[in-house]
């Protein structure tokens, strides 16, 4: 190569040709025909040569201009690599998918307490049972067996996993068996149980205990995958187990209104029950194929370190004993929102539903002209309680939906934050329970130890109203607080901790629920 430039130079073959160890030396001879220094030096290599030659190091050349272009190709791919964004939640349909979850969860336990009615004016009014301890505190037992077979199957999903989040495959189970129990329950309101009542009434806890389980794996493990979401996620639970509430209570309502044959509308009631659970095992289904759900547990997994597929047992009790000791980090830094959702369902179901479904109408002796006196309601009239108007609407439908109410407003309204919440909450015990306790509450067959001080049926209402909203404001705010308080890694399992502590709060309320009701009243001696 040929340039007008004196520093630039021509390679030549070395007029000898040589070739030593299969390297050939080069000369250059520069354009204006001066020898370069090479060519005075060319020749056979020396020994010094040869080993600068092959132990030299390479040589780095700058490519010039290219090299702009290089740096910014560097740029360009750094700019190409950002995070992805987090795609749309088309047509919110994540979001109706864990409303759908939050009505299955607390199906169970809705159709059950509802139809108290159905179990004991029904099934055991019989001449057998109709004065047995089992038909009086029929709602004692059913709350006692449900909730604690739901704490003890949370406890066991919580702690005794190694991944750290929901496990899918048990919630596709756990919907299979609850249909397949609610199957059962259909067969047994269908059969005549008139001669067996006892026999009935073990059969319908086993099947409840039953459901519960699989309720509290259901719901545990649903939490847990909706902790990885944006807070509204979480809520759309609650709101859903809350518009369960509102549904068993409608269609309890107007199964009553409508006075068809008692077995046929239980029949008709536990088959919606069934639809609904279905509806929720599609939309099992339907949530990974959601691209915004996607994106979420992928960017959880990434912040995961890879497990094991063949874990020894070494490997699982080291896990273990790790999990123990991340649940304790956990633990301690959401534990003001554990306290708030334990505290807020304790007290919910301390008074709702074994005592504010035994709270009647207030009445007030009337004297006639004849010097007779009357007893008369004051409200509403006599047959509004006796065909149970007063307890499904004052005590079922009215919980649930101002609960429902309260929940929708944690979507706009949080205050107070993390760190207060369970200031109003423990003010919300201190003032309602002793409210509910001074109202008209005389279980029947029983006598109340002191007499009712608060002789109104709107103060009760309105109670019962303000018990709701804030039942379900106050725990949607501590389920939505507490998985955003810990890092990304670690809010599966802290929404599987906040469902733990909400199942604990409601078994710990239902066992309550008798010890407070035994303090105002004591049974009546036949």
């Amino acid at each position: 190569m040929t340039s007008n430039h004196d520093n630039s130079y021509t390679p030549t073959k070395p007029a000898n040709g040589t070739m030593e160890d299969g390297v050939q030396l080069l000369s250059f001879t520069p354009s204006n025909g001066n020898p370069s220094p090479a060519k005075r030096r060319n020749g056979p290599a020396s020994e010094e040569e040869k080993e600068k030659l092959v132990n030299s190091t390479p040589v780095k050349l700058d490519p010039g201009m290219d090299s702009l272009d290089y740096r910014a190709a560097d740029i360009s791919m750094a700019e190409t690599q950002k995070p992805p964004e987090t795609p749309p939640d088309r047509y919110r349909m994540v979001f109706i998918i864990f409303l759908i979850h939050g009505v299955g969860i607390l199906m169970p336990w809705n159709m059950f307490i509802t139809a108290k009615s159905y179990f004991q004016d029904y099934k055991l009014n019989t001449e057998e049972s109709k004065d047995s301890v089992y038909r009086s505190e029929f709602m004692f037992y059913l709350g006692i067996v449900s909730q604690v077979s739901n704490a003890i199957i949370s406890f066991i999903n919580t702690f005794f996993q190694f991944g750290g989040q929901a496990s899918t495959r048990r919630i596709a189970i756990a919907l299979f068996m609850m249909v397949i129990i609610f199957i059962f329950t259909v067969i047994l309101a269908m059969i005549d149980t008139s001669a067996i009542p006892l026999t009935f009434f073990i059969l319908t806890m086993v099947s409840a205990s039953l459901l519960n389980c699989c309720a509290g794996v259901y719901q545990n493990s649903t939490f847990g995958q909706a902790a990885i979401l944006p807070m509204k996620y979480i809520n759309a639970i609650v709101l859903g187990t809350n518009l369960s509430g509102i549904f068993t209570s409608v269609i309890n309502v107007l199964s009553i209104a409508s006075s068809p044959n008692p077995r046929t509308a239980a029949v008709y009631y536990f088959i919606v029950a069934i639809v609904t659970l279905l509806v929720a095992f599609d939309c099992y289904f339907l949530l990974p194929l959601t691209k915004f759900y996607q994106h979420h547990v992928r960017s959880v997994k990434d912040s995961h370190p890879p497990q094991k597929a063949d874990m020894k047992m070494a490997d699982y009790y080291n896990g273990f004993i790790l999990s123990t000791k991340t649940y304790w980090t956990v633990i301690k830094k959401i534990w003001l929102q554990l306290f708030g959702v334990f505290m807020t369902f304790t007290v919910s179901l301390i008074l709702f539903p074994a005592i504010q479904s035994n709270v009647r109408m207030t009445r007030e002796t009337f004297t006639h002209d004849n010097g007779t006196n009357e007893e008369r309601t004051v409200t509403f009239s006599e047959d509004f309680e006796t065909k149970g108007y007063w307890t499904s609407i004052f005590c079922f439908l009215s919980f649930n939906l101002f609960a429902f109410l309260g929940n929708l407003a944690s979507e706009w309204i949080k205050w107070p934050g993390p760190k207060r919440v369970w200031i109003p909450i423990v003010g919300r015990a201190v003032v309602l329970i002793p409210i509910y306790l001074l109202c008209n509450y005389k279980p029947t067959g029983f006598e109340r130890y002191f007499p009712v001080y608060i002789h109104s049926d709107i103060v009760f209402i309105i109670a019962g109203i303000v018990m709701a909203f804030t039942s379900g404001y106050y725990s949607s705010l501590s389920m939505m607080y507490g998985p955003k308080e810990v890092e990304p890694a670690l809010m599966g399992r802290a929404g599987m901790m906040m469902a733990f502590f909400l199942v604990l709060g409601i078994t710990a309320g239902v066992n309550l629920s008798l010890v407070i009701g035994r303090l105002v009243t004591y049974p009546a001696v036949s």
